[in-house]
């Protein structure tokens, strides 16, 4: 997993218009990105409404939220649009820059284990760079959590 202080590489994927989005876009702005297992389930959709809710906030911080999953475009343009998301949902099939993050793990469920996303978040400053990072995430309060983080810097 990219530690404090590590540069985040340059990473291009396919955002839920079917356009390219790069993380070098938004230079001079904090990114905030969130890794996550899959749209439309619950814990997903609550950390999604949780930074909807507080996008403004985001906005007036200079920063911008990227969620990415190995959801396809088509999943993310469903997902975006029955819940109002007002960022961009990155599509990453092949799991290239979530294990680039070291977002991909060994993962348990019902006494199965399996390899998927670990739900992550990382808040990068203006170059790129790693401020924060969060590996147990909570859902229904995350957003808060990273606008506290957003703040010390």
């Amino acid at each position: 997993m990219l530690q404090i202080g590590d540069q985040a590489e340059n990473f291009t994927l396919m955002n839920d218009l079917g356009e390219e989005v790069s993380l070098s876009d938004f230079k001079g702005k904090k990114v905030v990105i969130y890794f996550y297992p899959k749209d439309n389930t619950p814990g997903c959709t609550t950390e999604a409404c949780s930074f909807r809710d507080e996008y403004s906030r985001f906005l007036d911080s200079n920063a911008v939220i990227l969620g990415i999953s190995k959801d396809s475009v088509k999943s993310h343009v469903s997902f975006k649009s029955k819940y109002d998301l007002p960022f961009f949902l990155l599509s990453d099939p092949e799991a290239i820059v979530i294990k680039q993050f070291g977002a991909w793990g060994e993962k348990k469920s019902y006494g199965k284990v399996y390899e998927g996303i670990i739900r992550s978040t990382f808040i990068l400053d203006e170059e790129g760079r790693v401020l924060h990072t969060f590996s147990k995430v909570k859902t229904k309060d995350h957003a808060l959590a990273v606008l506290e983080e957003i703040a010390k810097f």
